[in-house]
């Protein structure tokens, strides 16, 4: 399942983005806030702003935001960390 999200043409024109940028820029800024907002989990987060952990990890960092972290991101990290 995915999203179509319609922006209108007047929105995108008035954005200080590179045409070519937009699209992923505006998956980053949308998983940052989801997760800022306790709405999307951290690996889904990344995931979604097609990041891996540390980048994303990094970039909240440098924001400002911090990291959320419940029994379940404990146990995807160790999943994640047995695979390596």
């Amino acid at each position: 399942m995915s999203l179509l999200l319609d922006i209108p043409d007047t929105v995108l024109e008035a954005m200080r983005i590179p045409p070519q940028e937009r699209a992923q820029r505006l998956k980053t800024e949308l998983a940052v806030l989801l997760y800022a907002q306790g709405i999307l989990p951290f690996s889904k987060a990344c995931e979604l702003a097609g990041m891996s952990r540390l980048e994303f990890s990094l970039l909240l960092g440098k924001r400002g935001i911090p990291r959320q972290y419940t029994e379940q991101d404990l146990q995807d990290d160790l999943n994640y960390a047995m695979r390596e």
